[in-house]
């Protein structure tokens, strides 16, 4: 398989048409997929606190009322998404110094050894200060974590991952060199996990295709990646001014995410946060799934499909035959 240079990726960001893209990057994924395939998962997404002290500037979540979510709650939650056919949970959260170790280890252990989920979770800006607020070494903690039932983690938190956007968009997160290394050491540990993209700011072509490659490094050496999602920035506050992002410029970004990732199997379409129609158009654009059903949601508004049987309709519906996946592929 030709592997594309960040250099001639550049270039046909700013000078393919979207539509030539897109062709080519069907081509692709149906060589690594087969034509009829489309892949889904179901999860719950819990938010088990909405204190952080990051305060990026595009997020609106920290802005309601602070909470941290007793052990009850998260089993009750859990308990209810498993009738609705959920088998994993996507457990994230706010960066929140007042949080004990053992909050996080008893949950996930509930969660997965008592209520038989496969639990998805953090970020590594959240690991990074979850090691550094209890003085342990990174990978000791990841250990704490996998050992208690932690099967993946997302790599949440990139957005655009050089030094001006990152300014812009959270001067307080990781820094590039920072997310790699955490997302590396989570690899290691056999915490693999997903990547993603996400546009619609003041980043610019080069910027754009600086973070791809950047991912592209980090799978490079573990191949923990077993997945790659491009989402788009969402109205959330005043105080992150965003563009719109036209359609076919968000179909390119997938076509190109599809022919610059050799190295990531699977590329998601977040039809929770780009809906239905562009949903559809992605996957024939190189995406070859549709990432979970939407219980609930609290950070983002959802566009998504709500239920096992709205999500198999939805794949049917555009072509495809629908496999449910598990969290981890």
């Amino acid at each position: 398989m030709e592997i594309l240079s960040a250099k001639d990726a550049l270039k046909l960001w700013k000078n393919a048409s979207w539509g030539e893209l897109a062709a080519e990057a069907h081509k692709r994924r149906v060589e690594i997929h087969g034509k009829k395939n489309v892949s889904y998962t179901v999860f719950r997404i819990i938010n088990y606190t909405n204190v952080c002290k990051i305060a990026c500037s595009f997020c609106s979540f920290k802005n309601t009322k602070p909470y941290t979510l007793p052990k009850k709650e998260i089993i009750s939650t859990a308990l209810a998404a498993k009738k609705q056919g959920a088998d994993a949970i996507f457990f994230q959260g706010g960066v929140n110094p007042a949080i004990p170790l053992d909050y996080y280890i008893e949950i996930i252990n509930t969660l997965s050894k008592k209520l038989k989920f496969k639990v998805r979770g953090f970020s590594p800006v959240e690991l990074f200060h979850i090691a550094k607020n209890n003085k342990m070494p990174l990978p000791e903690l990841l250990q704490k974590l996998k050992k208690a039932g932690l099967s993946s983690v997302p790599g949440a938190g990139a957005e655009i991952m050089t030094s001006r956007m990152r300014k812009i968009l959270a001067p307080n997160k990781l820094s590039a060199k920072d997310w790699m290394s955490v997302m590396e050491e989570c690899h290691k540990a056999g915490l693999p996990g997903s990547a993603n993209v996400v546009i619609g700011s003041s980043e610019t072509p080069e910027e754009i295709i600086e973070h791809l490659n950047y991912v592209r490094e980090v799978q490079n050496k573990t191949e923990g990646f077993q997945s790659f999602i491009p989402w788009v920035f969402q109205p959330q506050t005043k105080n992150f001014p965003i563009r719109h992002v036209r359609s076919e410029e968000y179909i390119k970004l997938v076509a190109l995410c599809r022919l610059f990732f050799h190295n990531i199997p699977n590329i998601e379409v977040s039809v929770l946060g780009m809906g239905k129609v562009l949903g559809e158009l992605a996957l024939y654009a190189g995406a070859n799934d549709i990432s979970s059903v939407v219980l609930e949601e609290r950070v983002m508004r959802s566009q998504g499909v709500g239920s096992i049987e709205e999500a198999e309709e939805f794949i049917k519906n555009a072509g495809f035959k629908p496999v449910r996946r598990g969290v981890n592929y």
